[in-house]
């Protein structure tokens, strides 16, 4: 490992974690991982894309329905019998192995995934939560997203409700408390670009870089 480390960012939908942890790894010159984890967990299992897809930040569930009701091809063509049984668990193993094993090689950035906790006994990690004002989530979703004030707050709501579930089921500490990272931050009350220096700043000052 040497001189690597690891910054993992937790964030609430619409917060601008996920641009925030973008521009951070950017400036620090460091690897970048948010969704492109169901890709290297996809190709470092020899599973469906699928299957990450549907246990993306979900707690522990059989993936029985829709999935194993019938013979489900891999990415190299092969069969998986129609007993076979997947677990949100099983999944969250292997994308956990891919995690370690990129924090082993590199600097890297990750963003959500429980990658504060898969990797709690690394040497040198930094853990940090991004909030923001509702209405600036809700302002946010609906730029990005093209959508209305109302679909904007539902889906703030389930998102969260979500990712709190999983985090709180394979962590067991809570998402979004304070005593649970390094470093919670309001993006309202700076902005993007200027929380991306002050993240940069504390991470810089924790780790002696």
């Amino acid at each position: 490992m040497g001189d690597n480390f690891v910054i993992n960012i937790g964030r609430q939908l619409g917060s601008g974690g996920r641009e925030i942890g973008e521009k951070l790894a950017a400036s620090l010159e460091i690897s970048f991982y948010d969704k492109e984890l169901i890709n290297l967990a996809s190709e470092e299992s020899g599973l469906c894309r699928d299957f990450f897809e549907k246990a993306d930040e979900k707690p522990s569930q059989p993936l029985m329905n829709g999935l194993f009701g019938m013979r489900f091809p891999f990415p190299n063509d092969s069969i998986m019998a129609c007993n076979s049984c997947l677990s949100n668990d099983a999944l969250f193993k292997v994308q956990s192995d891919v995690i370690r094993k990129l924090a082993a090689e590199k600097s890297c950035l990750f963003v959500g995934r429980c990658a504060d906790y898969i990797l709690r006994d690394y040497p040198r990690h930094v853990n940090v939560f991004v909030s923001a004002s509702l209405d600036d989530r809700i302002e946010r979703l609906c730029q990005t997203m093209h959508v209305g004030k109302a679909e904007a707050e539902e889906l703030i709501e389930r998102t969260d409700k979500k990712r709190s579930e999983y985090y709180n089921y394979y962590s067991y500490k809570t998402w979004g408390a304070a005593a649970t990272y390094h470093l919670c931050i309001d993006s309202s009350a700076l902005g993007v670009d200027d929380t991306v220096l002050f993240v940069a700043e504390f991470v810089k000052k924790k780790l002696q870089l």
